[in-house]
């Protein structure tokens, strides 16, 4: 017997099988296994199942599993083979016809338009097949497809009932019989494994009564004897298997570079038109440009051109063109692409590469031809209509957004196996504290390290079910996404090349991810989403309403005072890349002073370099002489201060000491940052060789060759470094110049997140900038800018929707709303209800009607009556009639306590909008207290002094008896657990009472990741 597996489910279909690739392929080479074949519902996996199987020497066989929807629109299950080429290509038609309709059939008529150079098989023992097993429906397939077996199939060598009537069909319609075996499981104890992973996969839970029968049982991958025995009296069939399986000698297609072409006017190439937009955009840019800019120019095209990207350029240009005449703002450049001033000439980035020493090769090297890849920056609330506008210009078939696949962490498949075993809510707690996801953590490492989990999984023999299950799911992919960036580009349709599925926004998505489709040769761009050029945007939109002018980023001054100002203090609240409290220490530190000093900051400040930022430090501000190793590397080095920080700085060394041209050099670079001991020989030849052809001293060499290797791993690219430098001065800028456009641009970004809003309030107030509540007169959405003062945006406050402030918004007149009624009235009695009409008296938003909040609520439903009477859908007409005759009245509602109008403002706003009493207090203490929103970056075990309000009191004894508590500390800037043990509970017993005013003296702790203070006095204030 020729041992082969003609129908293999794995893992890659999302939990419809849970087979694993490294687990299966050395179990077959091990059987001695000719040929395997993949069967998933979707072209999911077939790329790394091919290679894999290779790999081990077993032949691969690229399948598919099919629905076919019949004329009478029932389906059958039907398998399809790629015999050749041509039947590969049809099965990447065959699953994107399938993937892209709704139900995920494949009519009849589309399979015989599919079916050449392919093998199918009707496994007729399928319960799909059960009233289908006539002779019409085989022979109507047969019309259809030129190679046609019926399957049968025997599982735990089982006969089908129906068995002897599929020969007989099989006889009448002299179609050929063979065997088949469906493997979902590698073992058959994974069976319930399986059943686990179909559960998830639907939704239901072990435990249901109601949940579907498991149809697919005996789905493991059968020994060679096994599979003899089942059909020990119909061997033929099995013999047939393997034939058919060797006959299919379909390959995954060798790597071809499918470059689009950009359509060009007549007469012009696209090298010609790329020639003359480049030195167009060049004089734009600089108006008198030097022989230096035009030899690089020069210099750049001829590459391009060579390596055959010239429309890649064009394409990226066209679009970056439409972004910005739509006002869609985009990134200044990211990653090597900023050292090409080709891109710099077009406007797809902003860095001037010869200004800033950047260079061509780290981006395009002749020497390595690689696919260009120019990443594009986006405000992330407007990338998609770029990805729209591509489409439209290349058509739909030619684009695609890439898929990406969530897999089941040790965390992830312990709490999906969890719910589907229908645990409690406690214990799905304890799991997810106990499981920590991190790199290459699995479930088994998680387990071995946790005593408690250990206890836990001890107790219960279900629970080790559980165990068993989630480690045989765990890394499995569990759901399918959109990649966050990537979008494809080809210049045929997609569907000959990668399988395709419906994706979001009508555009397709591919079934291969990112690594798949670059290995085919396809054009992959980023897209990328980023929030900070999204709160850019608010700013410049902002600035551009009130005073008519357009911000221009790009021609920012990069010596502003004021910004550096900011930089040297760490005042980085909402900046890029320099929020971080590490990131700041190192600001204070070298006290930067140029833009040069905040690149460098930036790729010093990562894993490794760090450690040379007092080094950079002490240099910087002449405490510590610079020593250069060799006076060749002073004109390289003298920018950072002796210290190699960019990967540039390496490629630059190479060329100034050995002589290496720049593409040799970038070559060198990759090459020493792999640390592979043959190869770091073979260069060290290489460089000292070369650089003694140089006229270069052979040790001095040697040293600087190792210096090269030292900071191989540390060089940073500059050109990366540079350019999101630039994005992070220019919100320096804004924040430095025009604080109040930038701090009301970043509270919005900041809506729905209470501690980064609380945090933001606190320091707005700090620098002395006034935010007024609330108006439902005057606020827009979101946050504005009124006077100098920060207006809050109605769309704050919980509950209110674009919709319901569009109807506002619509019912606002010049002359305002002077009473509760004037506003229900205007809105109408169907609009005018608790729910929208409640969190605006909360927030504040109607205080301007001259009535305490307690009135103002006390008083909506006579409000809604009136609404109701004089103006139900918001009409007016009879409005100052009725309202002249019988003027409505506030109903009585007394005056709101303090405290409640507080935690009314925090639970609609997500901060306090009053003065918080605790804010009046503080001013009246001698000793510096600290705000309670800065506790948690306070060291470990530091004592410290916080004062605020007690919010809630719990009092409770231990298991000695000893009585102690718990209390809730709020201040203007959030609250605080502070716990007080039975020592010094009896003796500051006495101040313990909800609405006190306190200052605490205590240490800070963490407990299971939440911050509290271990309260050693309390003192009334």
């Amino acid at each position: 017997m020729v041992l082969v597996y003609p129908q293999i489910v794995t893992g890659a279909d999302l939990l419809r099988g849970i087979i694993k690739l490294d687990q299966l392929a050395p179990l077959l080479q091990r059987r001695g296994a000719r040929s395997v074949g993949i069967v998933n519902s979707k072209m999911y996996g077939v790329r790394s199942f091919c290679k894999v199987m290779e790999k081990y020497g077993i032949h691969p066989v690229i399948g598919l599993s099919i629905r076919l929807e019949l004329e009478d629109g029932s389906d059958v299950l039907l398998y399809a083979y790629a015999k050749d080429d041509r039947g590969y290509s049809n099965l990447l038609k065959m699953s994107s016809a399938i993937s892209i309709r709704d139900p995920e059939t494949l009519p009849l008529k589309w399979l015989q338009a599919y079916s050449e150079g392919c093998v199918f098989i009707c496994p007729m023992t399928d319960p799909s097949w059960n009233e289908k097993r006539e002779m019409e429906t085989i022979q109507t397939i047969r019309k259809a497809c030129p190679t046609v077996y019926i399957g049968i199939s025997r599982p735990g060598g089982v006969k089908h009932h129906a068995e002897v009537e599929i020969l007989m069909t099989a006889e009448k319609t002299e179609t050929a019989i063979t065997a088949y075996h469906e493997s979902r499981y590698i073992a058959q104890e994974d069976a319930f494994a399986f059943e686990v992973a179909t559960a998830i996969r639907s939704g239901y839970k072990l435990n249901d009564p109601s949940r579907p029968k498991m149809e697919v049982y005996d789905a493991h991958v059968p020994e060679e004897s096994e599979m003899l025995q089942w059909f020990s009296d119909r061997p033929e069939l099995i013999e047939n298997m393997a034939e058919i399986m060797l006959s299919c000698n379909a390959k995954l297609p060798p790597r071809h570079t499918l470059m689009p072409a950009f359509p060009v006017p007549e007469g012009d190439t696209a090298a010609s038109l790329l020639k003359k937009n480049c030195e167009e955009g060049l004089i734009r840019r600089l108006g008198t440009v030097s022989s230096t800019y035009y030899e690089r120019l020069g210099t750049e095209l001829t590459v391009i051109e060579n390596m055959g990207f010239s429309d890649y350029f064009l394409i990226v240009e066209d679009f970056m063109r439409f972004a910005k005449e739509n006002g869609i703002l985009t990134g200044p450049g990211r990653g090597s692409s900023a050292g090409s001033l080709v891109a710099y000439s077009l406007g797809i980035t902003d860095v001037d590469p010869i200004k800033y020493g950047l260079i061509f090769e780290r981006f395009l090297n002749p020497g390595r031809i690689t696919m260009p890849d120019i990443d594009i920056d986006f405000a992330d609330n407007r990338r998609s209509e770029v990805i729209e506008y591509v489409a439209k210009k290349y058509g739909k078939a030619h684009v695609a957004q890439i898929i990406t696949f969530g897999t089941l962490s040790s965390k992830s498949v312990a709490r999906n196996v969890a719910r589907v075993f229908d645990f409690s809510n406690e214990e799905m707690s304890f799991l997810s504290k106990q499981i920590q996801d991190g790199h290459s953590k699995r479930l088994e490492e998680s387990v071995s390290k946790s005593k408690a989990l250990q206890d836990w999984i001890a107790m219960d023999s279900v629970r080790a079910k559980w165990l068993q299950a989630a480690k045989t799911l765990e890394g499995l992919p569990r759901n399918a996404s959109t990649h966050a960036a990537g979008v494809i580009l080809s210049p045929m349709p997609l569907v000959e090349t990668v399988p395709l599925q419906s994706g979001g926004d009508d555009i397709y998505l591919t079934q291969w991810a990112m690594g798949d489709v670059e290995e085919i040769g396809l054009l992959k761009m980023d897209f990328l989403g980023l929030r900070n050029l999204t709160l850019m945007d608010r700013i410049r939109s902002m600035i551009q309403y009130d005073t008519g002018k357009t911000m221009q980023f790009e021609d920012i001054p990069l010596n502003d005072a004021k910004t550096f100002a900011l930089f040297k203090k760490g005042d980085m609240t909402g900046i890029f890349q320099f929020e971080s409290d590490g990131m700041r220490d190192a600001l204070r530190l070298i006290k930067p002073d140029e833009f040069s000093d905040l690149y460098a900051i930036n790729a010093l400040y990562r894993p490794g370099p760090m450690e040379n930022i007092p080094l950079y430090s002490r240099r910087k501000n002449n405490k510590e002489k610079i020593d250069y190793l060799h006076p060749h590397l002073e004109p390289i080095l003298r920018e950072t201060e002796g210290i190699i920080v960019y990967q540039e700085q390496i490629m630059q060394i190479a060329v100034q000491i050995a002589g290496f041209t720049m593409a040799e050099a970038d070559l060198l670079r990759r090459a020493v940052s792999k640390k592979n001991r043959e190869v770091l020989r073979q260069e060290r030849e290489h460089f000292v060789r070369n650089a003694v052809q140089h006229n270069f001293p052979e040790r001095a060499a040697s040293e600087i060759y190792d210096l090269i290797v030292k900071f191989a791993d540390y060089g940073f690219p500059k050109s990366h470094a540079v350019a999101y430098s630039l994005i992070s001065y220019q919100l320096a800028y804004v924040k430095a110049n025009a604080p109040v456009y930038f701090y009301a641009a970043l509270l919005s970004m900041a809506t729905g997140n209470q501690d980064k809003t609380m945090e933001y309030i606190h320091e707005i107030r700090g620098k002395g900038i006034e935010i007024l509540p609330p108006s439902i007169q005057k606020s827009k959405y979101s946050h504005v800018v009124e006077n100098g003062s920060i207006r809050i945006g109605l769309g704050t406050i919980k509950g209110v929707t674009p919709s319901f402030y569009n109807l506002v918004k619509e019912a606002r007149t010049p002359e305002g709303w002077k009473t509760l009624f004037d506003f229900s009235a205007a809105i109408g009695g169907t609009h005018f209800t608790e729910k929208t009409i409640i969190p605006l008296i909360k927030a504040g938003a109607l205080d301007e009607f001259g009535e305490d909040r307690s009135v103002l609520l006390a008083s909506i439903e006579a409000a809604r009556n009136h609404a109701q009477f004089v103006s139900p859908d918001g009409d007016d007409l009879l409005h100052d009639i009725i309202y002249s005759v019988a003027k409505p009245k506030y109903s009585p509602g007394g005056s709101m306590p303090r405290f409640a109008m507080l935690e009314y403002e925090r639970e609609m706003l997500g901060f306090y909008l009053s003065e918080h009493p605790a804010l009046e207090m503080k001013k009246t203490l001698e000793e510096q207290v600290v705000d309670l929103v800065t506790v948690p970056d306070v060291k470990e075990r530091t004592m410290l002094k916080v004062a605020g309000m007690i919010r809630e009191v719990k009092r409770i004894r231990t298991k000695k008896g000893e009585a102690m508590a718990f209390l809730t500390l709020q201040d203007e800037t959030g609250e605080l657990s502070c716990t007080i043990f039975p020592r010094q509970y009896a003796a500051i017993n006495i101040h313990i009472q909800e609405l006190a005013m306190v200052q605490i003296t205590g240490t800070m702790e963490k407990r299971n990741g939440q911050t509290q203070l271990i309260v050693q006095q309390i003192m009334r204030v």
